[in-house]
């Protein structure tokens, strides 16, 4: 069966199945896209203003071709709908030059070629007077990074995707996916629909919707918090993103705006989420603790209160790798899950391989390390 032929439904239109949809619809397929809310809504992992895009990588280089890939497609779907969904201010990684992920990100930006800059502390303090060094500490500016608008993304990729066809159901929650004589069948409370192949992206749904999956997705609860500098350093010429490796991983971005920044924790410094349908979106007191060790330690520009907070969900697999594509047994069921904070500045790309998995049942792109096939932990 020829591509534009195909139907194909998608779980979830977030930040993976909005782009899936859009990738899917842009190659002919008859796309019906399934969310238990709408596009762009702030109840998973889509919402909180902003996300980083890099170039570089701490944890693997073998992202890097996909980061890549995903840049293209970043801006393809800004000429094709008109909409600034990023801008480029580069992004300051920061941390112990003895601290692993550091040396991988200098790796990978000597393997690719990526265009960069490594700033001594005199730099530093000249340039981004707001960032507190340690002794021992590295800079480097990624210079093709800066920040997405998650929320305007999701609701414009899947607008695109209409546009060229697809359906969207949305405030449809989908029940069960069953496989079914070389087709699969997707049933909702207002019925069953079949279709040729099935892309499930339902974020922190994952083990409710899939309770018999092969392996572990951790469903974490997030915070990100905004802060008020008190001087004009954040604002200046030049507005980069950052993340930090040590002593404790944190990232931040300053708001489009003008007014804020937003910071943000990683993985280990998150509780479980319990039942994705009843998050606490309550931030207690002694959780902004560990924000404001940071902001003394090392962002003493910031005011110490925050003045708006935000809770979320994100997917954490053992390897911090995430889970694409087929399901054991089932070819034509393409999963997209546990992308470990990973995920956002990707979507457009691990959209585009979901397109081709779903419709080709292969993809060119390199996703061996991150493949579901022969994969027996996660």
């Amino acid at each position: 069966m020829s591509a534009a032929r195909k139907r194909v439904a998608v779980v979830g239109v977030g930040t993976m199945g909005s782009q899936a949809a859009w990738r899917l619809a842009a190659r002919g397929a008859e796309v019906v896209a399934y969310d238990r809310f709408a596009p762009g809504h702030d109840r998973s992992a889509a919402g909180g203003e902003t996300r980083i895009f890099r170039s570089a990588h701490f944890e693997d280089s073998r992202y890097v071709p996909l980061l890549k890939q995903a840049d293209t497609l970043w801006e393809r779907l800004q000429r094709e709908t008109g909409r600034e969904l990023r801008r480029l201010t580069g992004c300051l990684l920061m941390g112990s030059t003895e601290h692993q992920q550091m040396a991988t990100v200098l790796e990978s930006i000597a393997e690719h070629g990526l265009d960069h800059e490594v700033l001594d502390a005199e730099a530093m303090a000249k340039r981004f007077p707001q960032y507190r060094l340690e002794d021992g500490d590295a800079a480097v500016l990624d210079r093709r990074a800066g920040f997405i608008r998650p929320e305007l993304t999701v609701q414009t990729a899947a607008r695109r995707a209409e546009q060229l066809g697809a359906r969207i159901e949305r405030y449809t929650p989908v029940r069960e996916i069953t496989p079914a004589g070389g087709g699969v069948e997707v049933r909702t409370d207002a019925g069953s629909e079949r279709f040729d192949a099935v892309v499930v992206t339902v974020g922190p749904w994952v083990n409710d919707l899939l309770p018999d999956l092969p392996w572990e997705v951790d469903i974490r609860r997030l915070i990100s918090a905004w802060y008020v500098p008190t001087t004009d350093s954040w604002f200046g010429e030049e507005r980069p993103a950052f993340i930090r490796t040590t002593p404790t991983h944190c990232y931040g971005l300053p708001s489009p705006d003008g007014v804020s920044v937003k910071l943000g924790l990683s993985r280990a410094l998150h509780e479980p989420a319990g039942d994705p349908n009843a998050l606490d979106r309550t931030v207690r007191p002694e959780e902004l603790d560990i924000f404001t060790e940071q902001i003394h330690r090392h962002l003493p520009d910031l005011h110490p209160d925050p003045t708006r907070l935000a809770v979320y969900m994100e997917g954490y697999t053992e390897s911090s790798r995430p889970l694409i594509g087929p399901l054991p047994g089932a070819d034509n069921v393409v999963l997209l899950a546990g992308f470990s904070g990973h995920g956002f500045k990707l979507s457009p790309a691990f959209g585009d391989i979901a397109a081709d998995l779903a419709l080709d049942g292969t993809s060119s792109q390199p996703i061996d390390f991150v493949s579901t096939l022969g994969r027996t932990t996660a």
